[in-house]
C-alpha cells in the first residue's frame, strides 16, 4: 500500500477476529518500531508482546473492554524515562514523545499489513505494573491490541487544516 493510503485506511479497531497474527507479520510490525526515530536515537522504550489466549481475565484488569482481549495479541509500550534524551534548557524529558512515535510506527506498519490496532491510554496503571511485572524505571504509556479487524471503519472526522496549521507565527498580530 502507498503511504498516503495507509494513513487514510488506518483506524481504531474495536472488534477482532480470533485468527492468529503470523510471526513474520508480527516481526515486521516490531521492526518498524525499532526503526522509529527517537530523540538522540536513545530508544528509551520497551515493548511487551502479550498473547491474550488464557489471559483475558487478568488483561481486562488493565483495560475492561471486551474487544481489548479479542485480538490474539496486545502490545504494551513502555517508556524508560531515565534513558531518554532531556532538553537541557528546561529539562523536558522526551520519553513520552519517543514512545508516541514508536506506537505510531507500530499502528501504521500494522495497517500496511491489514492488521488492526487501537491506541489505549485509559488503562489501570497499577494493574499493568503488577500483571506485566514492570520494573520501577519502566512506565507503561500505551497499549494496543494487534489482530485482524472484524469490523469496518467509520468515516474519519477531522478538523480542517485551517484550524490546525499556522504559518510563520501563531497569529498575525
Amino acid at each position: 500500500m502507498e503511504f498516503s493510503e495507509i494513513i487514510k485506511k488506518r483506524y481504531s479497531v474495536r472488534a477482532y477476529k480470533a485468527r492468529p497474527v503470523e510471526d513474520d507479520k508480527l516481526g515486521q510490525v516490531l521492526e518498524a518500531t525499532r526503526l522509529a526515530p527517537t530523540a538522540a536515537n536513545r530508544q528509551p522504550f520497551r515493548l511487551i508482546v502479550i498473547r491474550t489466549a488464557g489471559r483475558e481475565t487478568e488483561l481486562r484488569r488493565i483495560y475492561d473492554r471486551d474487544w481489548f482481549t479479542q485480538a490474539p495479541l496486545v502490545i504494551c509500550a513502555c517508556a524508560i524515562p531515565g534513558q531518554a534524551w532531556v532538553r537541557y534548557k528546561d529539562n523536558k524529558n522526551y520519553s513520552d514523545v519517543d514512545v508516541a512515535i514508536v506506537v505510531d510506527h507500530l499502528t501504521l506498519a500494522a495497517a500496511d499489513l491489514r492488521l488492526g490496532t487501537c491506541w489505549v491510554a485509559s488503562f489501570d496503571m497499577q494493574a499493568a505494573r503488577e500483571i506485566l511485572r514492570l520494573p520501577d524505571e519502566a512506565e507503561p504509556v500505551a497499549f494496543t491490541p494487534l489482530g485482524y479487524p472484524a469490523d469496518q471503519p467509520g468515516p474519519k472526522e477531522r478538523k480542517a487544516l485551517s484550524e490546525l496549521v499556522r504559518y510563520e507565527r501563531w497569529s498575525g498580530e
